[in-house]
């Protein structure tokens, strides 16, 4: 069962604008990386389902966050149906996010009032997504289907749309402002957050730095 409202999730994602991506084996380093986002300032962390076991391990991260980290707010990422969408709600997953759309997942999310962001390409999709019940949307993969400038332009007609890109979004001031700037909502990174080399290094301090970094450049970026 989810520990956080739909609202208090919503209101994270909005308010921080940043929710950091991530798949690990290996409990102990996902313990760490939620650790170091959150010194850093994330208010949410998205674990993907990307490996075998995956909801086992994210249900044990679940419960390590519930005591150590009670105000990090936990959702599952990669999540295409609707059975195992179920399964990482069950696990205590508070948002789940999708590639795709997915009507029976969003009706799955529905029902327990849990946050549902799937993954579109187009203003169609975005417009089918918001009819489910949708509040913030994924555009995915966000550099292929158009990068901020797809942004911009659907907001023109559809300003009351909520969009979070994931996957184009790089690590660097001039990539977050140009995307803040277009409007969205917030961005999800993975592999440009959470590197291959602070993993490899087990360098947690740095993920906490560049966490913190990010954030504070979503801040100058919505000034």
């Amino acid at each position: 069962m989810a520990k956080f409202r739909r609202i208090e999730v919503l209101n994270a994602i909005t308010e921080s604008g940043l929710v950091p991506v991530f798949f690990n084996k290996d409990i102990e380093v996902a313990k760490n990386v939620a650790k170091a986002v959150s010194a850093g300032g994330a208010k949410v962390l998205e674990f993907t389902n990307r490996g075998e076991f995956a909801y086992q391990i994210f249900g044990e991260l679940v419960k390590y966050c519930a005591k150590e980290l009670p105000e990090l707010i936990l959702g599952a990422g990669s999540v295409g149906d609707p059975y195992t969408a179920a399964l990482f709600i069950n696990n205590g997953a508070n948002f789940i996010v999708g590639p795709v759309l997915n009507i029976e997942v969003a009706k799955v999310c529905n029902r327990k009032k849990i946050p549902y962001s799937p993954g579109c390409g187009t203003a169609t999709e975005i417009a089918n997504a918001e009819e489910t019940g949708v509040e913030i949307c994924k555009i995915f993969p966000g550099a292929e289907v158009g990068g901020p400038g797809f942004v911009k332009n659907l907001l023109g007609p559809m300003p009351w749309s909520s969009i979070m890109p994931t996957g184009g979004v790089e690590a660097t001031k001039e990539s977050i402002e140009k995307w803040f700037k277009a409007g969205v909502v917030a961005v999800g990174m993975g592999s440009n957050l959470i590197t291959k080399e602070v993993l490899e290094k087990k360098d947690y301090a740095a993920l906490e730095q560049n966490t913190a970094k990010i954030l504070s450049w979503i801040r100058d970026a919505r000034k």
